[in-house]
């Protein structure tokens, strides 16, 4: 039974025992998802991975802070300067999946919708091309380990279960760099899927 809680092929119920896992994995297409057609049309980046399922953005903070020093050298800030911090929480059909924070520079997104808590149609990346900093190149650094205490509260895994984490950058096309969102997924709710040309 542990082997096939390790695989997230069955779920421990406490008080109930143990079950065949009923969730189905979310296919997170990496290229398609970050096409300009996706976002620049007004649809959310989620939209290619998820089909007809049910997904909610269940947890939204958005604050200005301090940036931390890794994200301050790759957004090329200067002492003091400060990020917009926006933090939410997907639930697809009812299963948490992942955890993002994306750092955006304070003064280049002030005003805008990436300030509040729904930014509108397209999301983020819609907005940042309305400023004219619209984001033409990604670059995803994909890791995996075992999550901290929070994570696992706040993504409700079962002990021994990994997650991925992902860091993408996205860039003007000037190749300035104007958000890190770091990224936690439930490694048994997803499988990652890049399909490109050789």
């Amino acid at each position: 039974m542990s082997v096939l809680r390790d695989e997230g092929v069955a779920e421990a119920r406490k008080g109930a025992g143990v079950f065949v896992r009923e969730f189905r994995p979310l296919r997170r297409r990496g290229i398609q998802r970050l096409a300009r057609q996706q976002w620049g049309n007004g649809r959310s980046i989620w939209s290619a991975d998820i089909e007809d399922r049910s997904l909610d953005v269940d947890q939204v903070t958005v604050s200005e802070e301090a940036a931390p020093d890794g994200v301050a050298a790759v957004l090329d800030l200067a002492d003091g300067e400060t990020v917009c911090v926006r933090r939410r929480r997907f639930v697809l059909d009812g299963k948490p999946v992942l955890l993002a924070t994306s750092y955006l520079p304070a003064a280049l997104v002030a005003g805008s919708a990436i300030t509040q808590e729904d930014t509108g149609k397209g999301g983020t990346y819609a907005r940042l091309a309305e400023l004219g900093h619209g984001p033409v190149h990604f670059r995803e650094e994909v890791r995996s380990r075992m999550p901290s205490k929070a994570e696992a509260s706040q993504l409700s895994v079962a002990a021994g279960t990994p997650v991925i984490l992902i860091c993408r950058t996205a860039f003007t096309d000037e190749g300035r760099a104007v958000e890190i969102n770091e990224m936690t997924l439930d490694a048994a709710s997803y499988v990652l899927e890049y399909d490109f040309d050789a």
